[in-house]
């Protein structure tokens, strides 16, 4: 019943759908390793928040260049730990991050170089402010930072992707990413390689600057993405089985296809008596 199943178009066709199955259960691991990467992250968002802060040498790495040079990338499962440091902010390297959103609202974010005793600097985003009245990018007034010693308590991240010119704007550092090898080349000392998302600070901060937020990543996008590539899988190997099944019926003449009926040629019941 099934030996045209063996014909030349019939495998095929059978391979073709075993080639788009597998390729469709590929692309739903794909999604499933990203689904479990986002997973991770996210989890490691939530410990950082609730975490007692550590200190700086249990998250990063000292930078062992000279001037200019960025210090090592931490551990992806050191992104996002809470720590502790103390050292003086250096205003005069102060960095504006322009067109960064926070409430709906595009401004700067301020990184001020943390220098520590020995001599280097780890960059802290001390939150975000409004840009001055005249547009998006007009450069605002940057509250004063602290004089003498400063404790900051954050959470370590990760340097940004992207190409990120830095240049100086009215004698201040602007970039768009923070990327913390390129801003390292503009600075008088060896820079730690990620930088610190103020949450506390000692003495306080400026309440004019705001919180820059941290948004979990969409795992369920993913996950949604894995049960989709499978479903797709299953489908196109239910869908050959189905086209074979009818073949083979039809080859056994179990599906004749029935026209409609002639009303007009049927025998017209005679009345009773």
């Amino acid at each position: 019943m099934y030996r045209f199943l063996l014909s030349p178009r019939w495998l095929g066709a059978l391979a073709l759908t075993l080639v788009a199955a597998a390729v469709m259960v590929w692309l739903g691991n794909w999604q499933l390793d990203r689904y479990r990467g986002r997973t991770e992250v996210n989890e490691r968002i939530d410990a950082g928040q609730r975490m007692a802060p550590v200190p700086l040498a249990e998250a990063l790495s000292a930078p062992t260049g000279g001037a200019g040079k960025a210090g090592p990338a931490p551990a992806q499962e050191k992104v996002w730990t809470r720590i502790t440091v103390t050292g003086r902010y250096d205003p005069t390297n102060t960095v504006l991050v322009r067109g960064r959103t926070v409430d709906s609202r595009v401004g700067f974010e301020v990184l001020t170089p943390l220098v520590l005793s020995d001599g280097t600097a780890l960059l802290v985003d001390r939150g975000w402010i409004p840009p001055a009245p005249g547009g998006a990018t007009a450069q605002p007034p940057v509250p004063a930072a602290p004089t003498g010693d400063v404790t900051v308590v954050g959470r370590v991240h990760e340097t940004e992707s992207g190409a990120g010119g830095v240049s100086r704007r009215d004698g201040r550092l602007e970039t768009r990413r923070i990327a913390v090898p390129r801003l390292a080349g503009e600075l008088p000392y060896p820079v730690y390689g990620a930088y610190l998302l103020l949450d506390e600070q000692t003495p306080a901060a400026d309440p004019a600057f705001k919180a820059v937020s941290v948004g979990h990543a969409n795992n369920w996008q993913n996950f949604g993405y894995v049960v989709q590539w499978w479903l797709f899988a299953v489908m196109a190997l239910f869908g050959y089985g189905w086209v074979a099944r009818r073949e083979a019926r039809r080859a056994a003449g179990l599906d004749t296809e029935r026209g409609p009926l002639d009303r007009a040629a049927e025998p017209t019941p005679s009345a009773s008596a």
